[in-house]
């Protein structure tokens, strides 16, 4: 972590050109990228690490290119010499997603939505305006090949994983069919490609705009799909059919000619479709593949939302095997697969977690089955023998920020989670009473407490379980 603070350090200094008084790590996401807050006095400032310079380029070129243009996008601020860090303007903690879940649909959360597509269309249109489409990523727009590749990305790291037989070579024709007929679209503009609420953020009641790096020219439905059907939002059918004409309202005031509002909604439900699959193919990759607990537990969101698609809107007549997959696709049987078993008031499951120290020896398990788990933390570098952090705890959030920012916790937790996983799954299904997880390491102050902290609250969110969280040497720690 020590190779990544350093440059973001030398660039702010070189901006700001005084020292920070703190810098934090924020979560990352489904990227590469890593992000920072950065605090001065009242002042706070986004810095981003991506090792991958083309698409910081990208991304710079295009952030700066829409702030002229008066879109709601963070301000670009700084970028080092080998364009691997960059500097924002903040735009605050606060998604739209955020803002939906804590407040819930409220008449302030719709026009919070109407605010999104209503600057959505101006920097689709307004914003297209001059942008040179040779600095895109990866394609230059959103055609036949581009729209083949997120159907096949679809295939192999979802359909494919699902072992479901079918006609492989009927399949591919029929999605080549399909991306002809999506392609075919006369509203080539300015396409976001990752349109979500958690990539819209809110502050002062004003909504701006992250992540596009992602950006090429392409159809206007595909965006306001992809914020609509949004599995984690849940919107009702009546908030997407409302914010449809909204949409269709504002791009009429900004097209140079009239709408044809029936082919448009065509367009649009060809790409919400092609949205849900390309979102399932992420859900399958980051979950599937590289194990990541928080698209994991999304898929069953994501195949429940392509069930209610498929019940509003039918498959075209020439895609029949397409058609029978994505029916048994969204069947009970599958969604229960990717479902997780939850605890209930009837769930006599109890999981006990202790931090403890080593010197004082592993707790006890005076349970009747006996058991469970004993993890070494020894093996991540330790906070307490850094003189600010040794008279601090697990519980304290600069410890927290160093074992996140400076250690290889979070992929050490990751791979515990994918072991005890296996363990609360079964004891769930079998009416288990205990188990008994240990985090162990030299003083039970810092790194144990820290985990034991995160799996509690992991296993919480994902099994709905029941439990009894102690630090067992906390009589003991340096005060």
């Amino acid at each position: 972590m020590e190779a990544i603070l350093q440059p973001i350090e030398n660039l702010f200094n070189t901006f700001q050109g005084s020292p920070w008084d703190s810098i934090q790590k924020i979560p990352q996401s489904g990227g590469d990228r890593i992000y920072f807050r950065i605090q001065q006095g009242r002042q706070t400032w986004i810095a981003t690490y991506n090792l991958n310079v083309k698409e910081n380029q990208t991304f710079i070129y295009f952030a700066q290119h829409f702030h002229e243009k008066g879109m709601p996008v963070p301000k670009l601020l700084a970028v080092n010499q080998d364009q691997t860090v960059y500097l924002q303007e903040d735009v605050g903690t606060t998604s739209l997603l955020d803002v939906l879940e804590q407040e819930g649909k409220t008449d302030a959360v719709f026009a919070l939505f109407q605010k999104s597509l209503t600057s959505l269309a101006k920097l689709q249109i307004q914003g297209a305006q001059g942008l040179d489409y040779n600095h895109c990523l990866t394609s230059k727009s959103f055609g036949k090949h581009s729209i083949l590749t997120d159907l096949l990305y679809y295939k192999y790291y979802f359909l494919d994983t699902l072992q479901y037989p079918y006609d492989k070579q009927a399949l591919i024709d029929e999605l080549e069919l399909l991306s002809e007929q999506l392609a075919q679209n006369q509203y080539d503009n300015f396409m976001f490609r990752d349109f979500q609420s958690r990539n819209i953020m809110v502050k002062e009641g004003e909504v701006f705009f992250i992540d596009f790096q992602g950006g090429m020219q392409g159809g206007l439905p595909y965006d306001l799909a992809s914020l609509l059907w949004q599995a984690k939002a849940e919107l009702s059918n009546e908030w997407k059919e409302n914010l449809l004409v909204h949409y269709i309202n504002e791009l009429q005031k900004l097209l140079p000619k009239p709408l044809d509002v029936n082919e448009f909604k065509k367009q649009y439900q060809g790409f919400v479709l092609l949205r849900l699959l390309q979102v399932l193919g992420a859900y399958g990759f980051r979950g599937l593949f590289e194990r990541k607990a928080h698209f994991l537990t999304s898929i069953p969101l994501g195949l429940k939302n392509l069930k209610n698609f498929l019940q509003v809107y039918s498959l075209a007549k020439d895609t029949p095997v397409f058609a029978s997959i994505l029916n048994w696709m969204v069947s009970e049987e599958v969604i229960q697969r990717f479902t997780p078993p939850t605890a209930n008031e009837t769930t006599p499951l109890v999981i006990t977690i202790n931090s403890f120290s080593y010197k004082k020896g592993i707790p006890s398990d005076d349970s009747e089955n006996g058991g469970g788990f004993v993890f070494d933390m020894r093996g991540i570098l330790n906070p307490g023998r850094v003189e600010e952090h040794k008279k601090q705890s697990g519980l304290d959030k600069p410890v927290q920020d160093f074992l996140e920012q400076r250690t290889k916790m979070n992929t050490y937790l990751n791979s515990v989670w994918d072991l005890i996983d296996i363990t609360v799954e079964d004891y769930l299904k079998r009416g288990f009473s205990s188990l008994h997880i240990n985090f162990g390491c030299t003083g039970g102050q810092h790194r144990s407490v820290y985990a034991a902290e995160q799996t509690a609250r992991h296993l919480r969110n994902k099994y709905k379980v029941k439990t009894v969280l102690e630090h067992t040497n906390q009589q003991n720690w340096l005060k």
